[in-house]
């Protein structure tokens, strides 16, 4: 008999773990993503350079920056409308749909493409710049144990908002991506440009 106990404790804890593992339910995250189409396209890849596209990106970050905001961690003024009534459960779909969605390829423009190359694969070591690779890999897709966001993709014109947005101290830096507010202060506009630039044509 504490044998067969045993067995249902081991059985019960492994099928807990298991579900945990699976995350939200990409169905019904799509269902709740109607509201987010607008600004995000309805599959995550936005037709404006200002608003960022999230198809494929990492379910695990999505879902720590849509709680942030919610909770008032992050201020993105443009999203906490749609955010506040979010749910844990909201969360979790929705990032699970749009992790397994698929982002459309960009172009990079070739008038700086040689900067935002150098300054993503090796950085300015003197100016305490590191390489973008680092945290980012070098093809842009991020880590997601780590908490770092794929980058491959997205608008230049979003990450350009982004990085001057941590360098300038409107964005709020969320768990492991602390160090982005020191890196950008570092950078000219001519780097924030071309390495924005150069990531939008990474896939």
């Amino acid at each position: 008999m504490r044998f067969a106990n045993i067995f249902v404790f081991l059985f019960l804890l492994l099928t807990s773990s298991m579900l945990s593992a699976q995350g939200g339910d990409p169905n019904a995250g799509q269902v709740k993503s109607a509201t987010c189409a607008a600004c995000h396209g309805a599959d995550g890849n936005s037709m404006m350079g200002a608003w960022p596209s999230i198809a494929g990106q990492h379910e695990s970050y999505l879902q720590t920056q849509i709680t942030a905001i919610r909770d008032g961690e992050r201020l993105a003024p443009l999203m906490i409308a749609f955010a506040s009534n979010l749910t844990d459960q909201d969360i979790s779909d929705l990032s699970a749909y749009y992790a397994n969605q698929v982002m459309t390829p960009k172009s990079a423009s070739p008038d700086s493409i040689e900067l935002g190359q150098l300054i993503y694969l090796s950085g300015d070591i003197e100016r305490g710049v590191p390489a973008c690779t680092a945290c980012h890999g070098p093809d842009g897709r991020g880590n997601p144990l780590a908490g770092y966001p794929s980058l491959a993709g997205q608008h230049a014109q979003y990450t350009a908002l982004s990085l001057n947005a941590y360098a300038n101290g409107t964005r709020q830096t969320i768990g492991s991506v602390e160090v982005m507010r020191d890196i950008a202060t570092r950078l000219t506009q001519e780097e924030v440009q071309a390495v924005s630039n150069y990531v939008q044509g990474l896939r």
